[in-house]
């Protein structure tokens, strides 16, 4: 397994991109942003403008995306790695997406020929560019020993949790018991928990938060993740903006809190 796609540029994709590429794969990648696509291709990186460009040269694709949404579209929408299936192709989703659509994707990607298995991560852009990262791996057995050299790759920790669809809900459950743990902290305990962890707790914001508000941490950041939450978990959370990385904003999306971090 010599070329690896990656998709979704951002900060978490472009650091395990420039990752794999230093550690001797080759990598081509591709973001929805052409300033972003721009930017990595000056830092050395092979980047073209589709999805299915990326899909029709790589060995494995590792995708890095910010919502379930998004990782659909990338998979089932047009343009997408369904339109034109690759035999055996295997698809790595480190982004922090649903379970019930890591499944469905799963259950298509394996009827036209492809495989996937979802590999969320933890440890922050940081972790990604210096391939130290933690995931927590849902798959089959086969599967995951053929991505393993590049997870060993991208990752210091890798846990395999059950199949397909299982590293998402052991990711979502580990974030809504950090955000419950900093409610039940209150702001003190939240500005305590950054100061041990080698944040900067200045300008922090950690009381309640309703849709539409905007909560900034300081100078430091431990991972990145886009978390949807509704019911008794979205109240949890809105009391808990500060939980484990930089909360950028909380936005009402049809009646379902997002916390959108860095």
């Amino acid at each position: 397994m010599k070329t690896i796609g990656v998709i979704g540029l951002g900060n978490m994709g472009r650091g395990m991109a420039l990752t794999l590429q230093r550690k001797g794969f080759d990598v081509i990648g591709t973001d929805a942003a052409p300033a972003t696509r721009a930017a990595l291709a000056g830092e050395g990186l092979t980047v073209v403008d589709t999805v299915q460009q990326v899909a029709a040269r790589a060995d494995l694709l590792v995708l890095s995306l910010p919502t379930a949404a998004i990782v659909a579209q990338v998979v089932a929408g047009p343009g997408g790695l369904l339109d034109v299936p690759r035999d055996g192709l295997l698809v790595v989703d480190t982004s922090t997406s649903h379970p019930d659509t890591t499944r469905r994707l799963a259950g298509q990607l394996e009827a036209a020929g492809m495989s996937l298995i979802d590999a969320p991560v933890s440890g922050g852009p940081r972790g990604a560019l210096a391939g130290t990262m933690t995931m927590v791996i849902g798959g089959s057995e086969a599967d995951v020993a053929r991505a393993m050299m590049v997870l060993q790759a991208m990752s210091a920790k890798r846990v395999h949790v059950g199949p397909v669809g299982a590293g998402h809900v052991a990711k979502i459950a580990n974030n809504l018991l950090c955000a419950a743990h900093l409610a039940l902290a209150g702001a003190d305990g939240a500005r305590a928990m950054m100061v041990l962890q080698g944040m900067s707790a200045k300008g922090v914001d950690v009381g309640a938060v309703g849709a539409g508000h905007v909560a900034k941490i300081g100078d430091n950041l431990l991972c990145g993740a886009s978390l949807e939450v509704d019911g008794e978990g979205a109240r949890v959370a809105e009391k808990a903006v500060g939980h484990t990385g930089r909360v950028r904003g909380v936005v009402n999306d049809g009646g379902v809190r997002r916390f959108v971090t860095e």
